[in-house]
């Protein structure tokens, strides 16, 4: 044991074990270990205080080690207890507040927080209170993230723009602190903090989601008022917002603002204004915006090709779909699948099954695999206009393409096929149908669909009764085929 050690002894004796039991988390033996140095085998004086205070940098990097934030204030509190002229350095306090408030004990964080309020030593960094108020946000605590900022000025900091932007962020994001939020921002400049642009692209935003159109187009004209300067997602947020309101007209004049002061539309921009043209049934206006994208220096993506050829499918208008189509690759944009697949079903709708079958065969050329309806909606019109031919030929194509039609483009072929003599069944057997083409969705009910069918047809009763017999064994061959 060491006698009457000086301060270099004590703080090379007590440390190294004072490290040891904290990085093992045993908080129960903190205490002795602190006070270890102050028994009779160091001080001869039984009442003498210890003096070899460990260092800020020491306790702060001890407290910042610990995982359990609990054990991190028992440190900080036997620290400053222990030595009566310690003082934790203002990186401790940092530390410690923010390993409480991650953790949520606000109580305990707050309390440190009064500590250096009124400690005049210390300088808060109001970078702290910029967590503070994210730790109250995540913790969905809006009420407080709000205090927070008042609680700014208790420090006598200024608050920044930033801080207030998070603030409104967490307000904005529930409906019913919407008020709260508008509110602090027009009392922001009572405390010497002036809104940006991003303070009223939050704002715009929020109203914009909660119907108050005019209250975002205020904002939007305050802002140019008060020299702030729009961005591009100020527009995009505002024409989203008229949109949504079917307003497309006053969405197209601000786009045309947009362009003449200067600012390029971002995609998102052209894709809400042309899905809106589309649906207010202004094709001619969405192909034009299509065609002038580029010229304004936004190159047309494949979601605006795509939104504008929905667009004319819609209104039955597939040959002018098909020209879209076209311009694409001419521009640099290859189709894709919801492109094929979007004008064949227009194409169908519209009778015109030999175009809708080219671009089918087109698609499969390019590597694509048609989704299931594509082949059903050709198949199926097929069969309606009568060309049991060439929907046997797709059918065929369909299923040596390893793809499983559905139930309902089984029951359009066969029923079909049934209504015509017998040798068009016999064709059928021809098909190389797998074990994998099942449609056991059909089931019995398939089966017994095939027999009403052929038995209610007046041309199959005509038939002698081996020649009806022969007819439904090979359509029920085709089930049991198909259900393998």
């Amino acid at each position: 044991m060491l006698q009457n050690p000086n301060p270099t002894q004590v703080m090379t004796c007590v440390l190294p074990h004072f490290t040891k039991i904290v990085n093992n988390r045993s908080i129960k033996t903190l205490k002795p270990v602190l006070f270890f140095h102050s028994s009779s085998t160091l001080f001869s004086n039984h009442n003498q205080q210890p003096t070899g205070a460990p260092s800020p940098s020491r306790i702060q990097k001890l407290i910042a080690l610990q995982s359990d934030p609990l054990v991190a204030k028992e440190i900080f509190d036997l620290a400053s207890n222990s030595y009566p002229n310690f003082h934790h350095s203002y990186a401790t306090f940092q530390t410690l507040i923010l390993k409480l408030g991650r953790s949520r004990h606000f109580s305990l964080m707050n309390s440190l927080l009064s500590d250096l309020k009124h400690d005049r030593r210390y300088t808060v960094n109001p970078s702290l209170f910029t967590h503070i108020i994210r730790m109250y946000g995540d913790a969905d605590l809006p009420e407080k993230a709000l205090k927070t900022f008042y609680t700014i000025l208790e420090f006598n900091i200024k608050p920044r723009t930033k801080q207030l932007n998070v603030i409104l962020e967490i307000l904005v994001s529930k409906r019913s602190y919407l008020r709260p939020a508008f509110d602090l921002f027009k009392s922001a400049h009572q405390y010497d903090v002036s809104p940006n642009v991003e303070s009223y692209n939050i704002l715009m935003r929020a109203f914009c989601s909660n119907g108050d159109l005019s209250i975002a187009y205020h904002l939007f004209d305050q802002m140019l008022k008060r020299d702030v300067v729009p961005n591009v997602e100020s527009y995009r947020i505002l024409m989203q917002g008229l949109c949504r309101k079917s307003q497309v007209n006053r969405a197209m004049e601000l786009l045309e603002d947009m362009l003449n002061k200067g600012f390029v539309p971002d995609s998102l921009i052209y894709t809400t204004v042309l899905n809106s043209l589309c649906r207010k049934k202004k094709l001619r206006e969405a192909y034009k915006l299509l065609c002038r994208m580029k010229i304004k220096g936004c190159n047309p993506d494949i979601v605006h090709y795509n939104t504008v050829i929905l667009g004319f499918c819609r209104e039955n208008r597939a040959r002018d779909a098909c020209k879209v189509l076209e311009d694409m690759s001419s521009d640099g944009c290859l189709p894709n699948l919801v492109s094929y697949q979007t004008l064949v079903g227009g194409l169908c709708s519209q009778g015109l099954y030999d175009d809708a079958k080219s671009y089918l065969d087109l698609m499969m050329s390019k590597g694509f695999s048609p989704h299931v309806s594509a082949w059903h909606v050709l198949i199926s019109g097929l069969c309606n206009v009568g060309k049991i031919d060439e929907a046997c030929m797709v059918l065929d194509v369909m299923l040596k393409s390893g793809e499983a039609p559905h139930v309902d483009t089984w029951m359009d072929v066969i029923s079909r096929i049934c209504e015509m003599e017998i040798g068009r069944l016999e064709e059928v057997l021809k098909v190389d149908i797998e074990p994998y083409t099942r449609i056991v969705e059909a089931g019995v009910d398939l089966q017994e669909y095939l027999v009403k069918k052929g038995r209610a047809n007046a041309k199959f009763k005509s038939r002698t009764v081996k020649e009806r017999e022969k007819n439904l064994d090979l359509a029920q061959l085709i089930l049991t085929k198909c259900i393998m």
